[in-house]
């Protein structure tokens, strides 16, 4: 296959729909390819995207230090918001920056600490359901998807009464940042307006917990400022980095796990038939079409990946969505299987940026849909239902998700 007859647009209306599709293709033609469109590599392939993420030395996370490269001072001024608070999200850093946070961190988020909060996640879990039953109709994104996530988060910040809605709206604006380009021509200011408004809700909170510490993980980040060891800008953007993308992911790995169980109901009832298969189960939904698409890297100096010369200053799109659908790696790669074994994905990427919270997505997911498969049939479409992505090359997140449910044994 000639690259040249390859759809460069990343955002194309097919490409969202159904990137699994693109990106085999890509990888077919060019595992490593140069997207003028774009202006950077795109890595579909498992061993070379694999290679990137573990290489910190090469190539680097600096997200808003390479944008600031990119910005004229008049374009960097306009996004001021942006800049002050995601500069100092340890997702863009790299180390030694990076490696203050995650070691403050990383204890916290191990699978042995966060297998205490199971039982709280299950109680939220099961409340959800039991709203989600009573309707019977429902937009499984919003009345569960988002809900268990979120309330999950906000227990662990220490502020359960949050306002669910408003912290939604406000993620959704800031999402529009992440976007390479989108239908909305105001997505920077609008994404400026969103983090403005978090910064604005989350503050006050912190204030409240300097005052009277707790055993939340705001009071755990304000510890470690007074100790000298972070400062109070990673305080506040961590806090919202949490807000943020403590439901984000997981939402979008929960909608994207029932769609795919939807279209392989045989899935759903071998699940529901052996349920001791949960673990496995959820490690095949992360693989065959997780919340996360792909990450960018910079090469901070010229090197190799592969026989591909990367230029210093050169941006990849590392596609974890690709590796994880590459038939050198997985066999049947487009086939859902919750029994497949070893299941070695990079969902959560890899290396020193692999996902601080993995592990407590790995138990929310395992808890939703182990409260799932043991409550209701497999969720059904509403007739009328529209499907739709919303236009990102980062994210695999679905507008919507009409459904209706029944009880398991009605």
């Amino acid at each position: 296959m000639e690259t040249a007859a390859l759809n460069d647009d990343l955002m194309a209306p097919e490409v969202i729909a159904n990137p699994h599709a693109y990106y085999h293709k890509l990888r077919s033609a060019e595992p490593i390819h140069w997207n003028a469109r774009w202006g950077g590599w795109v890595l579909t392939g498992y061993n070379d995207v694999v290679e990137v993420l573990r290489d910190s030395l090469h190539f680097s996370s600096d997200r808003m230090g390479f944008l600031a490269q990119e910005l004229t001072q008049e374009e960097q001024e306009s996004i001021a918001p942006i800049f002050k608070v995601l500069s100092y999200w340890m997702v863009f850093r790299d180390p030694p920056e990076h490696t203050a946070l995650r070691m403050l961190l990383n204890k916290h988020f191990t699978p042995i600490a966060i297998e205490r909060y199971r039982p709280m996640v299950r109680k939220i879990v099961q409340k959800t359901i039991d709203r989600m039953l009573a309707k019977g109709k429902i937009d499984f994104i919003k009345d569960f998807a988002y809900e268990v996530p979120m309330t999950v988060i906000l227990e662990l910040i220490g502020a359960p009464d949050l306002d669910t809605d408003k912290i939604k709206e406000w993620s959704e604006k800031l999402g529009l940042f992440f976007f390479i380009k989108a239908d909305e021509p105001r997505r920077r200011e609008i994404a400026c307006e969103g983090i403005d408004s978090l910064v604005n809700y989350i503050t006050p909170l912190i204030e409240k917990r300097r005052e009277r510490p707790g055993i939340d993980l705001i009071s755990l980040l304000l510890s470690a400022e007074e100790a000298g060891s972070i400062t109070a800008n990673d305080v506040l953007a961590t806090c919202v980095l949490l807000v943020f993308g403590g439901h984000e992911t997981t939402m979008n790995l929960i909608a994207n796990g029932t769609m795919a169980f939807m279209n392989h109901p045989d899935q759903w009832d071998k699940f529901q038939q052996n349920p001791d298969l949960l673990k496995k189960a959820v490690e095949e939904l992360l693989r065959y079409d997780g919340s996360v698409k792909s990450t960018v890297r910079w090469a901070k100096e010229d090197c190799k990946v592969g026989d591909t010369l990367i230029k210093k200053g050169d941006r990849l799109l590392v596609s974890l969505s690709g590796a994880n659908r590459d038939p050198q790696q997985f066999t049947d790669p487009d086939g859902l299987d919750i029994t497949r074994n070893p299941n070695l994905h990079v969902a959560f990427a890899h290396g020193i940026h692999v996902c601080l919270g993995a592990s407590l997505a790995r138990m929310e997911v395992e808890e939703a849909f182990a409260g799932l498969i043991s409550r209701i049939q497999c969720p059904e479409l509403q007739a009328d239902a529209q499907l739709s992505y919303y236009p990102s090359v980062v994210h695999r997140a679905l507008k919507e998700l009409p459904v209706i449910v029944k009880p398991l044994n009605s």
